[in-house]
């Protein structure tokens, strides 16, 4: 069902009193970006499978512009927004979207971010008492749920001119923070009750990604795992300390892993990293014969020809002195060798290397660049620019099903699925709604005329969906029994 654009107006309904004096606020203990991996957390209750005017709106908030998913924990929601040029925490009532409470981050050297992207972009965490912020330009900030600060913990500005985009994660008492950027990436886990280090882990070798940890509990054993830079590594909680690792993934990683029916899968595509495309650098003498004019040993932008290492001259430049050296050719060299783009199924276990051991398929076709799976009903799908759609099926990694959403824009925001249905969100604001399944269909396409790069998140029977302008709750005019 195709609906003219600007059609879809959300306002506070009738609809609204009766889904607020029903709506289940229990909450679990921890809120985190993609902490089920996409999908409902109930799926007895229904879900609306279209957005026609005046049906399954509930209520519809304006909000400061940001990427950020909703955090949604309880009576809260808590999201980040990047205005007037400062940057903040926002509480919402959950029932009604009214804003609680805003917490502007004393930053006061913005990062550089990438044209499409936020200083805002960051999801936060909650565990019930705190909520916690992450904003590149400045580090973490903890609130109590009034919104007061309790501690604050400087970490940035980074190196790297795409900004921070790694989301925290919350496990064992600790707020686990992972950020790979161009020079001194890290993972870190803090005390949740008092900011203070409980341990870093230095992630050398690793260059930028921006994939948000996942935790995964398997086999009795909890695991924080980190997609970056060519690998996939699983650390202790306790301690950081590296248990596992799966070579194999793209230079730059976006998507977060996912965790599902007992496996883990993982996705990464970025520019040269297919066969056939790949993109390669000349051996450094070889470079340097041809290109270094004033035989110094190094080679500044202007010596450079136009092509696709003078294109990202700033993150191959590691030590910013305008040129580059043979270590840091010969590193980002190698990176464009081992690249490789698609996605994976791990199965949990081992101790050191478990490529050739853990990995139950490989898919190494187009992927997404930025959106994660999410792996629904013994199906993973993917959705990258274009609106391309890809079902594998969850165990063996075949192809189901391929096809075009409703939607050929970019897509940053994440699939959604519950209700037996499939939720995407193109950044041009087109939502399209598949019936799950090998052979999905479309059930409805619509246009809600406004940008969207966050992820919608399904909880309690409702779908909270925030674009660059607002944010908006909509649910079903039904209950499963």
């Amino acid at each position: 069902m195709n609906l003219p654009r600007h059609t879809f107006i959300l306002t506070v309904l009738p609809l609204a009193a009766t889904w607020a004096a029903s709506l289940s606020l229990s909450a679990e203990p921890l809120s985190y970006f993609r902490r089920h991996g996409g999908v409902s957390d109930d799926e007895k209750l229904a879900l609306p499978d279209r957005f026609e005017k005046g049906k399954g709106s509930v209520w519809r908030q304006e909000l400061g512009p940001g990427h950020s998913t909703p955090c949604i924990h309880g009576k809260h929601i808590f999201l980040t927004t990047f205005e007037e040029k400062e940057l903040a925490t926002v509480a919402l009532d959950r029932a009604t979207g009214k804003v609680l409470w805003r917490q502007v981050a004393p930053a006061k050297d913005l990062e550089k971010v990438h044209e499409s992207g936020s200083p805002a972009a960051c999801t936060p965490a909650c565990d019930g008492e705190r909520v916690y912020s992450f904003f590149g330009s400045y580090g973490l900030l903890c609130y109590d749920l009034k919104g007061d600060l309790k501690w604050s913990r400087r970490l940035g500005p980074f190196q790297d001119e795409f900004g921070a985009n790694s989301s925290p994660v919350l496990a064992d008492g600790k707020v686990i923070l992972n950020q790979d950027h161009d020079i001194g990436s890290f993972l870190l886990a803090l005390d949740a009750k008092t900011g203070e280090v409980a341990w870093r882990m230095e992630r050398e070798g690793f260059t930028r990604s921006y994939a948000t940890p996942v935790v995964w509990e398997a086999d009795g054993r909890k695991e924080i795992v980190v997609a970056g830079a060519l690998r996939l590594v699983a650390y202790d909680p306790a301690n950081g300390s590296e248990r596992w690792w799966v070579d194999g993934l793209a230079r730059i990683v976006n998507p977060t892993p996912v965790v599902a029916d007992g496996l883990l899968y993982v996705s990464g595509w970025t520019p040269g990293g297919d066969e056939g495309e790949r993109i390669r650098m000349e051996p450094w003498d070889e470079a340097t014969k041809t290109w270094d004019k004033n035989s110094d040993g190094k080679l500044t932008r202007d010596e450079l020809p136009p092509g696709e290492v003078s294109s990202r001259f700033y993150r191959i430049d590691l030590n910013q002195d305008s040129s580059i050296d043979r270590g840091e050719w010969e590193k980002y060299a190698r990176v464009f060798d081992l690249a490789q783009n698609g996605a994976l199924a791990i199965r949990p276990g081992g101790a050191g290397d478990v490529t050739k051991t853990h990995v139950v398929w490989e898919y190494r076709k187009g992927v997404p660049f930025v959106p994660s799976p999410v792996v629904y009903r013994g199906v993973v799908y993917l959705v990258r620019d274009g609106g391309i759609i890809t079902a594998l099926d969850a165990k063996s990694g075949a192809v189901l099903k391929q096809g075009r959403a409703g939607s050929a824009g970019k897509y940053y925001a994440s699939p959604a699925a519950g209700d037996g249905k499939v939720y995407l969100a193109s950044e041009p604001g087109v939502i399209t709604v598949l019936r799950a399944g090998n052979d999905w269909e479309i059930l409805s396409t619509h246009d809600l005329g406004e940008r969207v790069t966050a992820t919608p998140v399904i909880t309690g029977g409702t779908i909270y969906l925030r674009t660059e302008r607002a944010l908006y709750a909509f649910g079903a005019e039904e209950t499963r029994s």
